[in-house]
């Protein structure tokens, strides 16, 4: 299953282009939209809708909100085109297919947009981006964002694990875990920045979201992301505003582990991407269904110092990116533990992320009724 995982932007771009195409003899009433960026034209967020008959069920497979994590999020679109588009019912069932809605991320490898937002904490529903959400990020953002080049790995770990144990007793490890994830909109060169304005990216999936829930009367969303979790196991992820409870979800959707992002069980996230299709849904189309979630492949897995190695190359990155670093090989070995997290190469991790997703997709279409 290796040859899922494309290498580069421009591969994983036109094996998707190749295979909508092949999707069109299904789907008679299918069409290609691209969004090119304004100062990156040369790069585009590509959207395949397949329409149905009858609009009764839109299935819509989404990739690469945080760039990077795209590569793993091609293999999974392409797992759902090769094995579960074929067994679909066209006369009832559409697709909208999302190839790269962060494509400058994926192009250089990182989980920002050219802006430097996180786009999955740029969905904020009443756009009002506040400096106000967030408050406990003030304690920490002196601490974990030097201002200066990155030094080596080597170099830059015991000072960071110090400053880590040092946080850990004061604001504590709850708040701590908190203030590093949740997003902010206050530090534009913070890590997790949620921007102080809507992005192109997000204004294009939030036109897409309504065109969708004016046409379906059945939304199903599934939005691919790494890096956190367990190293052995997929998480679904549903927002808070789901009914569900994650043990039902998992029941239902025959899945061993599902989380609800609420801060006990996965961590809350200010400005969320699947958050803002239920709110939209209930403000403005309240008759319809959503069932909008999240597939996360853990990578360096969920112990407690599997998730301060996390947090460590996460502001190591965020380092690099405003500062630089002191040499060509501090900057490679930075880099190199940023790919790990996102895009790890190990074959069994590899082979077994494609065994969730199926066991996913299998479990969500078909309580759904759509296998």
């Amino acid at each position: 299953m290796d040859n899922y995982y494309p290498e580069s932007y421009e591969a994983s771009r036109a094996r998707f282009l190749h295979d909508a195409d092949l999707l069109r003899s299904k789907w008679s009433a299918s069409h290609l939209e691209s969004y090119p960026l304004k100062n990156h034209p040369n790069l585009t967020l590509d959207c395949f809708w397949a329409e149905p008959s009858v609009k009764e069920y839109l299935i819509v497979i989404s990739t690469a909100e945080h760039g990077i994590e795209g590569y793993v999020g091609s293999a999974m679109l392409k797992l759902f085109m090769d094995e579960f588009a074929p067994h679909l019912n066209p006369e009832n069932t559409g697709l909208l297919l999302v190839h790269a809605i962060n494509p400058w991320g994926m192009k250089h490898h990182l989980r920002v947009n050219p802006n430097h937002v996180d786009l999955n904490r740029n969905f904020v529903f009443d756009g009002n981006y506040s400096p106000a959400i967030n408050p406990d990020y003030d304690l920490i953002y002196k601490i974990f964002n030097p201002q200066k080049p990155v030094r080596s790995l080597k170099a830059e770990t015991f000072p960071f694990w110090v400053k880590v144990i040092r946080n850990m007793l004061y604001p504590g490890k709850a708040r701590l875990q908190s203030a590093s994830l949740l997003g902010q909109h206050r530090y534009p060169k913070g890590y997790y920045y949620g921007g102080s304005a809507l992005q192109e990216e997000t204004a294009v999936m939030m036109n897409l979201y309504r065109t969708a829930l004016k046409e379906y009367k059945n939304f199903l969303q599934v939005d691919i992301h790494t890096g956190y979790g367990p190293r052995d196991q997929m998480t679904i992820i549903l927002p808070p505003v789901n009914n569900l409870t994650s043990a039902d979800a998992a029941q239902k959707y025959n899945y061993p582990l599902v989380q609800k992002i609420d801060g006990t069980e996965f961590y809350a996230i200010s400005g969320d991407m699947g958050e803002y299709v239920y709110r939209l849904r209930e403000m403005e189309f309240p008759t319809r269904n959503v069932f909008a979630c999240g597939f996360e492949f853990g990578t360096y897995g969920h112990t407690l110092p599997a998730l301060i190695r996390s947090l460590r190359i996460t502001v190591l990155e965020n380092q690099l990116r405003h500062h630089g670093a002191v040499s060509p090989e501090a900057e490679a070995q930075i880099r190199a533990e940023y790919e790990a997290l996102f895009f790890p190469s190990e074959a069994k991790w590899r082979d077994k992320a494609i065994a969730d997703c199926r066991q996913a997709f299998a479990g969500i279409f078909s309580a759904h009724g759509i296998l």
